[in-house]
């Protein structure tokens, strides 16, 4: 790798699996810039929007800096001294079940290590989960079913080398966009037929050669299908089924009597009988296949069936551990991966050992000298988060996530929060959560804190601190061992920083492993500080004494106990919660292309939040129709759990009897708009992963009498509103405003957010029939500070030039200040319109610019504006954009 500059640092990116290189630089200034690594093989230089918006994140507006007990800030020996107390007293007195942690995929490896040994270990539970258990567990499950361990065979090079590439349950386009256009790539150089797999048809299927918009749950059945023709078609691989697998012949009977043809496999999914005949022809005929999936597989009640189901069509064809092929699990977070190789599952233990082998729990404790080492798998999320409710969990440490928000079911999750008698929540900004914390302790964020974490590939990278750790907050490790010091267990947490965490982690992988489990990483058991410091992207296993291995399987044996795959034999189950004439949709959830997790990182960065900057639920034209929804109407979605509200697109995107809202949108950012608020606990019998793809709904149109909108420099969290949402702009924030009330108490309500101070000049207009309301205030120098409009639906004025005014912070000419409360600039005024390229900040209204100069091309709109050349998440909106001035000009 090359050397860089002094003042440049070579990380990874801190969002999805993908495992991105980034180089960050820190100006004299304080101002941080990013740019991808060239030399990083994960990405090769590329970035994705939030990627290329990591130096956006990195102020310490919003962040938590000192510790809090009650509210009241205080220092870290009193707040470490409570929390170590509190847990001692709990287990003394209720026993080590009364205690739980719930961790995240944002904790680097060293950090998930020491909480996975403190917990198991030392306090003597296995009540440790992660937020991953919403993310991956199915994925676990299927592997180690099929596999006998958790393991990712592939690597993204197999993506390269295909011929057949099947995306299933994975917007990739927009969830690991740097993936997607590795996969174009491809298709540009070798051909790579590309097939996705969704109910919707999302930015990812607008540049497949094949979209099979399945009935939501119905994957099993599909690639039941997919197997049963596999056979007929004469494409087993009856040697590698033989030499290396069992099970085969009771998972093909199994599939051929579900899934007896073609037709009886699309009539169960709700498609075309010649779009499924070409997917199983395609994938017959091509020994070069790659399955990928993601959530829309794991993220369901019966996840790791359809685990399987994909897993046996590769094993039935010998397709897995060659270049080219194998079935792929991309992860959602940066470090799932990470967290499952130190145990971070409540199911699981350290480096791939597991509870229901007895020899396993024997040796971690003998490796760590473990005085109370758990000896049963403990409470996974949603159980844990009812353990909270109910009493049997009497004290929680939150770390890194945001479970009031992000737990299906999460108004029970909130009450069981409220509810708990002792609830300790680590984290670098303030989150729905945190509200809820007795003891509130401040982490280093990403940029601030060093460690590795593991990508979906098996490749390990190091993130790296550039930028100092701010007021009081400290590292996820340190409070972690501090915690577990001040409990009695000093002498096995008494590391002077992550290199030693992180040899121990390797010493443990190679600890009495004798090939029986492949994940090995005892070559860096003794790892130099220099070596770790300049630690190169690898993959594991990586054994002392033996070459790296990137791709696994190789030789067609596999970690159990007989050296043999397994089939597993499926079936298609029942959805977990059928609609019925009460819900009668079938509400789907997941990520937006510019946005992460709950928002806690991307929601204060302005071009992250432009291209959608509010909820808004998908929904076909036909059950719009049908419910009397026009686009912009607010929807409220109600399910037997709870409701949210948002706004409504009309899309020819979703299927009839189905919708999409967005996971993102948390109470700091919207009144009731969350998913998990809808969002059933049912889980998975295997992997304990809930279902959060296949809701069952109903929709109805809110009438609205009045809207408002209120830009200003403050962050504020309004009340009493119906529903409301913000986004932030240059200079400050943009709050827009609705309720079902009088116009005349929407006036009432939304002047009471106005800023009184009597330093501002302020004016107002109300109409003489009191439906309508402007109101700006100047700060001393003459600089817009905030301004209000309040009117019927449909009738706000363009708001465009006063965001402007508010980022200018510069004081108004007379003429300005006379048009203020009009909403309209006195001149002239260019307007970008609504952004589709965050990557380059380029607008529709620049689109449609270019259109007219002569652009009719995504790669003219590429050359004259650089919209959709570089992560190319915004190609099917300009593609959109270029089909509809088309149809317009034919007109």
């Amino acid at each position: 790798m090359q050397d860089l500059p002094a003042t440049e640092v070579r990380t990874t990116c801190p969002y999805c699996g993908v495992g991105c290189g980034v180089l960050a630089r820190v100006a004299a200034d304080g101002n941080v810039t990013v740019r991808g690594d060239t030399d990083h093989p994960a990405n090769f230089g590329r970035l994705c929007s939030k990627g290329s918006a990591l130096g956006e994140t990195t102020s310490l507006e919003g962040r938590l800096l000192v510790p809090e007990i009650g509210g009241r800030e205080t220092s870290w020996d009193e707040a470490l001294d409570l929390v170590a107390r509190r847990f001692s007293e709990t287990i003394e007195k209720h026993g080590p079940d009364s205690v739980a942690f719930y961790i995240s995929g944002q904790l680097l490896t060293e950090d998930y290590y020491v909480a996975n040994k403190l917990m198991k270990g030392f306090i003597g539970s296995a009540n440790i989960d992660t937020n991953s258990r919403l993310c991956m567990a199915s994925s676990v499950a299927g592997h180690r079913r099929a596999f006998g361990e958790d393991i990712v065979p592939g690597t993204y090079e197999d993506l390269d080398q295909a011929d057949l590439v099947v995306l299933t349950g994975s917007n990739t386009a927009w969830c690991h966009p740097i993936l997607y256009q590795r996969l174009l790539a491809a298709r540009e150089a070798r051909g790579t037929k590309i097939v996705v797999i969704d109910p919707r048809r999302t930015a990812t299927a607008e540049e497949c050669d094949l979209h099979l918009a399945v009935d939501p749950g119905t994957d099993v059945l599909l690639f039941n299908g997919l197997l049963a023709h596999l056979d007929i078609a004469g494409v087993i691989d009856r040697n590698f089924v033989d030499s290396s697998t069992t099970g085969f012949a009771e998972a093909l009977s199994v599939a051929s009597a579900e899934a007896s043809s073609p037709g009886a496999v699309a009539a169960g999914c709700g498609l075309a009988e010649a779009d499924v005949r070409l997917l199983y022809e395609l994938f017959a005929a091509t020994s070069r296949t790659v399955t990928v999936y993601s959530q829309g597989v794991n993220q369901s009640a019966h996840g790791t069936d359809k685990v399987n189901a994909i897993i046996n069509c590769h094993l039935a064809t010998g397709r897995i551990g060659q270049p080219g092929m194998g079935p792929f699990s991309v992860t959602g977070q940066p470090n799932a991966m990470g967290g499952r190789e130190v145990g971070g599952l409540a199911n699981q233990l350290a480096a791939h050992m597991n509870f229901d082998r007895p020899e396993d729990v024997e040796r971690v404790e003998r490796f760590w000298s473990a005085p109370a080492m758990a000896r049963q798998a403990g409470l996974k999320a949603v159980d844990m988060f009812r353990a909270a409710g109910d009493g049997r969990a009497k004290a929680l440490w939150v770390m890194g996530t945001n479970p009031a928000v992000s737990m299906p079911d999460s108004a029970r999750v909130r009450t069981a929060l409220k509810s708990c008698e002792f609830v300790v929540v680590s984290d670098v900004t303030r989150t729905d959560t945190t509200r809820y914390a007795d003891v509130l302790l401040p982490a280093a964020a990403w940029g601030e804190k060093g460690g590795t974490v593991t990508n979906s590939e098996r490749r390990m990278s190091r993130q790296r601190p550039f930028l100092p750790v701010p007021g009081n907050a400290r590292a996820d490790w340190r409070i972690i061992c501090d915690v577990a010091q001040r409990m009695g267990f000093g002498d096995a947490f008494t590391y002077d920083g992550p290199l030693e965490i992180f040899r121990e982690h390797a010493r443990l992988s190679a600890f009495e492993n004798h090939g029986d489990r492949l994940f090995d990483i005892g070559a860096l058991a003794e790892i130099a500080d220099a070596e770790y410091e300049h630690f190169p992207p690898r993959h594991w296993p990586q054994a002392s004494g033996e070459p790296c291995a990137e791709r696994l399987l190789v030789d067609g044996r596999f970690p159990t106990p007989d050296g043999r795959a397994r089939f597993v034999a499926v079936r298609q189950e029942g959805v977990a919660l059928p609609v019925d004439a009460k819900r009668p949709i079938a509400l789907n959830s997941g990520r937006l292309r510019d946005q992460w997790h709950t928002m806690t990182r991307t929601g204060r960065v302005p071009r992250l939040m432009a291209n959608v900057p509010a909820p808004t639920l998908e929904i076909a034209p036909l059950d719009a129709h049908r419910r009397g929804l026009r686009d912009g109407d607010l929807a409220h979605i109600s399910s037997r759990y709870g409701f949210a509200r948002a706004r409504v697109t009309v899309s020819d995107n979703q299927k009839p009897g189905t919708a999409f809202l967005p996971m993102h949108w948390s109470g700091h950012f919207a009144a009731n708009a969350g998913a998990g608020s809808l969002a059933t606990p049912l889980s998975d019998p295997f992997s304990g992963q809930p279902e959060l793809k296949n809701v069952p709904v109903r929709i109805e149109r809110e009438a609205i009498a009045w809207t408002g909108v209120l830009m200003t420099r403050r962050e504020l969290r309004p009340t009493g509103f119906v529903h409301w949402t913000r986004h932030p702009v240059d200079g400050g924030w943009v709050y827009e405003l609705c309720g079902t009330e009088t116009p005349d108490q929407g006036i009432l309500l939304s002047r009471r957010l106005l800023d009184g101070s009597p330093r501002n000049q302020f004016m107002e207009y109300t109409d003489r029939r009191g439906l309508t309301y402007r109101a700006a205030a100047l700060d001393p120098a003459g600089a817009l500070a905030e301004a209000l409009l309040v009117a019927p639906p449909g009738q706000l004025p363009p708001r465009d030039w006063l965001v402007s005014l508010l980022g200018a912070r510069e004081p108004l000419a007379a003429g300005q200040r006379m048009a203020l409360l009009s909403g309209r600039s006195p001149v002239p005024m260019p307007s970008i319109g609504r952004v589709i390229c965050s990557c380059f900040n380029v607008g529709e209204h620049q689109i449609a610019a270019a259109v007219t100069r002569g652009a009719a091309s995504l790669e003219d709109i590429g050359q004259q504006l650089r919209a959709g050349t570089n992560c190319g998440s915004c190609r099917s909106e300009i593609r959109t954009l270029l089909d509809a001035h088309r149809l317009q000009a034919a007109e």
